[in-house]
C-alpha cells in the first residue's frame, strides 16, 4: 500500500508497458495529419456546392435540349395543320382553273362588242330614195325586234302617200282636230311621239323615222305592218 492507503499498482516490466504509437506527421507541411482534417464542415460544404453546380449544369443542359425540341416541333407543321394548307392550295388551283373560262368568255364578249362598234362605225350606206328609206327602216326594225317586210311597208306607203315624205292630209278628222297626218305612212304627231324608235330623228316627216314609228304602232295594234291593208 502507498501513503494514501490505497493498494499500490503492481510494477510492470518495461518491455510490457503500453507505448502510444508516434504521431504521423504530414511530410509536406511538417504538421500532424489531424491538422489536414481540421474544419470538416468546410469540406462537406465544398462537396455539396460541387454537387449543386453539377445539378444546375445538368438542369440547364436538359432545359436547352427540351427548348430545342419544342422549337423543332413548333416549326415542323403537324399533319392536322398541313392538311388545311394543302386543301387551301387545291382550292386556289381549282379557283384559277374555274376562272379561266370566265376570262375567255369576258374577252370574247369584249371582242364581240368591239366588232359591233366597228360595224356601227362603218355605217351602211343607203340610197336617198324610197327603196333606200325602206331598207334602212327594215334594218332598224330588225335590231329593235319590230316585225315587218319590204312588201308590207312599200304597199302601205304607196297607198298612204304615193312615196312622198312630205305628204300631209288636211281634210280628214285628224286634220279637223288639229293633228294632220304626215309623212310616208301618214302618222299624226301624238302617235309618232308615243311610238318613236330610238336612233332615228325625232322628226315626223323624216322618212326613216316615219316608217319605223308607223311600223312600231302597227305591230302594237295589228301584230305587224304586213297585216294593214287600209287606213289604220
Amino acid at each position: 500500500m502507498n501513503r494514501t492507503g490505497r493498494p499500490a499498482r503492481p510494477t510492470v516490466p518495461g518491455h510490457m508497458r503500453r507505448v502510444s504509437p508516434p504521431r504521423r506527421t504530414d511530410t509536406s507541411v511538417g504538421r500532424p495529419d489531424v491538422h489536414r482534417l481540421e474544419n470538416p464542415i468546410r469540406i462537406t460544404a465544398f462537396t455539396q456546392t460541387s454537387r449543386t453546380a453539377r445539378l444546375r449544369k445538368l438542369s440547364i443542359t436538359g432545359m436547352a435540349t427540351a427548348g430545342a425540341a419544342a422549337v423543332a416541333l413548333t416549326l415542323a407543321p403537324s399533319p392536322a395543320s398541313a392538311a388545311p394548307a394543302a386543301a387551301d392550295a387545291s382550292k386556289v388551283a381549282v379557283s384559277v382553273a374555274a376562272d379561266a373560262p370566265t376570262v375567255k368568255t369576258a374577252e370574247s364578249a369584249k371582242d364581240a362588242d368591239k366588232a359591233k362598234k366597228a360595224k356601227k362605225a362603218k355605217k351602211k350606206a343607203y340610197a336617198d330614195n324610197l327603196d333606200g328609206w325602206i331598207k334602212e327602216a327594215l334594218d332598224i326594225m330588225k335590231s329593235e325586234g319590230i316585225p315587218g317586210s319590204y312588201e308590207g311597208l312599200h304597199r302601205n306607203i304607196m297607198r298612204e302617200s304615193s312615196g312622198n315624205p312630205n305628204a300631209q292630209n288636211n281634210w280628214d278628222v285628224n286634220a279637223q282636230n288639229g293633228t294632220p297626218s304626215k309623212g310616208l305612212l301618214q302618222v299624226i304627231q301624238p302617235t309618232f311621239d308615243a311610238y318613236h324608235v330610238d336612233g332615228t330623228p325625232h322628226d315626223l316627216t323624216d322618212p326613216v323615222a316615219n316608217i319605223t314609228a308607223a311600223a312600231n304602232y302597227a305591230a302594237d295594234k295589228y301584230g305587224s305592218i304586213d297585216n294593214v291593208d287600209s287606213a289604220y
